[in-house]
């Protein structure tokens, strides 16, 4: 999970979720940014973060070389998705 981000206000809801279209691992994939603005893709937790947790995991081998393909934690997807809420809270607070 991406790091909340303590330095703005917190946002006027408890959670949101979109699906996108990620180029680097081939598939549709779930973003979650939580009101502290700490954010985390689906698709990282169940593949990427599952490999580094048990690397004798097995997967397919297409879904490794996802796995490799993926640029969690710093993510310019996820990111952009939080930047672009951040943007709008703070539009709709001012």
């Amino acid at each position: 999970m991406a790091e909340a981000r303590a330095d703005i206000a917190p946002a006027g809801w408890q959670i949101t979720a979109t699906t996108l279209s990620c180029d680097r691992v081939a598939d549709y994939v779930t973003v979650l940014v939580y009101r502290d603005w700490s954010c985390r893709c689906t698709w990282c937790d169940r593949y990427k973060l599952a490999a580094e947790a048990d690397p004798k995991r097995r997967f397919a081998r297409d879904v490794r070389a996802k796995i490799a393909r993926c640029r969690w934690p710093g993510c310019d997807y996820v990111l952009n998705y939080r930047d672009k809420l951040i943007a709008e809270e703070t539009a709709v607070n001012k």
